[in-house]
């Protein structure tokens, strides 16, 4: 008994607010006092060296003030021009506050004195930090128990440059950036539509990152924008730096290599999609846009395919998927026919292979892993070498490692042309996650070719095509329209009606 009476005067104690902690501090409401304030500011944010704290009179009244925010995160010319200077010149509305009441005080300034047009109330200590790692300016002025977070956010940030990782010889050339206010606006530019919604919600434990999902309503899903909403707000992570992060909540757990959530950093194709009825997620701090949901045959489309012609249009699209089907099975076709099936290799041809192959030492499917592997270095390379160099080197090594294995007797010439002409129509593919994907495929179709032969090949491209069909992007099949088929029901007229 006595042991939890001295338990019970012990938590009482550290209840009891001391000298350094306010009596506020454990209900999060602010304090009045502005020197304790902007004491437990810096204690909060480890006095860190980018914290500004602006100390200054209003007016010519003798009421302390004090603007607080972190350097390259608000927009020191705002601070200056447009909160300091309507705090601090001797207006009438200042000369007001010294004989105006305690709790005036606020108000006076927050509805006649400041002269900004964002400017929000701060009555807690969470929103007051989230407002200024947002970028915000806080005002806090002495005496009142509420805070004004002022719209300063700024700092260096990208301007608005071509896309580079996708392309389009005719279409606009402008393409989002790293900031989410910038790419959003870019959006309002081209749909001047009052049925285009925003909502707006942070994501991530530690980063507290701005996601805004887009949408036209009326047009969109409503069960799909529910189901992006419930997703974000079940999400349980700690951090979102990438759009990338929010893709893997977009996906479904069925395990597969292809992408079932479509991004871009095109505004014009971000429109398109919103006309569609898509739903559009963007990221503060990344230039790609996640779109959902996805369908396979969208990753074959361009923009640039809505500014041609129709029969321009076809003919595109046409060879895309050729380029695909090619950078999947021509590997796979060359080693089964090769290994299995000599008699379906016209004789003409199937002697120079014969002849081509005579002195390597090894078999199809080793000289096929060799050139794979061999080819997806030299990708890598230059895709992660400097871009001045990047491309030199991997033309250049792909043309001395080929011509020099072929001399050194480790692989045959068709093989080289097999895998070069795979290669080329590989990067046909518009997108850059399905082109992934292919290649993924493409090594297990050749695994199965040549243990198997044709059959096996069969066998995986049923197993594949079921696959797909299986696959879902919130809800919607893969690869609708056409699987699954649901034929429309037609409604016979009634005999029996009259007229």
């Amino acid at each position: 008994m006595l042991s939890w009476i001295l338990k019970k005067l012990g938590n009482r104690k550290h209840d009891t607010p001391t000298q350094n902690q306010p009596a506020d501090f454990e209900n999060n409401s602010l304090g009045t006092d502005l020197d304790e304030t902007i004491r437990r500011i810096q204690q909060r944010l480890g006095s860190s060296s980018d914290l500004i704290v602006r100390k200054f009179k209003l007016g010519t009244s003798p009421s302390p003030a004090a603007a607080v925010y972190i350097d390259n995160l608000a927009d020191k010319k705002t601070v200056n021009e447009t909160v300091m200077t309507s705090l601090m010149d001797g207006v009438e509305e200042l000369a007001q506050i010294q004989s105006a009441r305690q709790e005036h005080k606020f108000e006076i300034i927050y509805e006649r004195v400041l002269k900004i047009g964002e400017a929000s109330e701060i009555s807690d200590w969470n929103a007051l930090i989230m407002s200024l790692l947002s970028g915000e300016t806080v005002l806090i002025i002495d005496g009142c128990g509420k805070a004004i977070g002022c719209g300063t956010k700024g700092g260096d940030t990208r301007g608005v440059e071509e896309p580079t990782s996708q392309v389009a010889i005719r279409g606009p050339k402008d393409g989002f950036n790293e900031s989410l206010g910038t790419n959003i606006a870019l959006i309002r530019r081209r749909i001047k539509n009052p049925d285009l919604r925003i909502d707006s919600m942070k994501i991530g434990k530690a980063t507290q990152t701005n996601t805004a999902i887009m949408y036209i309503q009326g047009k969109a899903d409503e069960a799909v924008v529910r189901e992006v909403k419930k997703r974000f707000g079940e999400a349980q992570i700690e951090a979102i730096l990438e759009s990338g992060y929010l893709e893997k909540l977009l996906e479904d757990k069925a395990p597969t290599f292809f992408p079932t959530v479509y991004n871009t950093e095109r505004p014009d194709a971000v429109s398109m999609n919103l006309l569609d009825g898509r739903v559009a997620i963007f990221v503060d701090g990344t230039p790609f846009v996640l779109i959902v949901p996805t369908i396979f045959f969208q990753f074959f489309h361009t923009t640039e395919d809505r500014y041609n012609r129709n029969d321009i249009r076809v003919f595109l699209r046409v060879l895309r998927y050729v380029g695909f089907i090619i950078s999947i099975l021509l590997p796979s076709l060359y080693v089964a026919a090769v290994t299995y099936h000599q008699d379906l290799i016209p004789t003409t041809l199937l002697i120079h292979i014969a002849a081509s192959r005579e002195g390597v030492p090894f078999p199809a499917l080793v000289e096929a892993i060799l050139l794979e592997f061999s080819f997806e270095v030299l990708r890598e390379a230059g895709i992660r070498m400097p871009r001045a160099v990047g491309q030199a080197v991997s033309i250049v090594g792909a043309l001395v490692l080929g011509q020099a294995a072929v001399q050194a007797g480790i692989i045959s010439p068709a093989m080289l042309i097999v895998v070069s002409i795979t290669g080329i129509a590989s990067f046909a593919t518009p997108s850059y996650n399905l082109a992934i994907a292919a290649r993924l495929i493409r090594l297990l179709f050749l695994l199965l070719a040549a243990a198997f032969g044709f059959f096996g090949l069969v066998v995986a491209f049923i197993v594949l095509t079921a696959h797909l069909s299986s696959l879902r992007s919130l809800g919607v099949p893969y690869l609708s329209p056409f699987a699954p088929y649901r034929p429309a029901v037609q409604h016979k007229p009634d005999p029996r009606a009259k007229g």
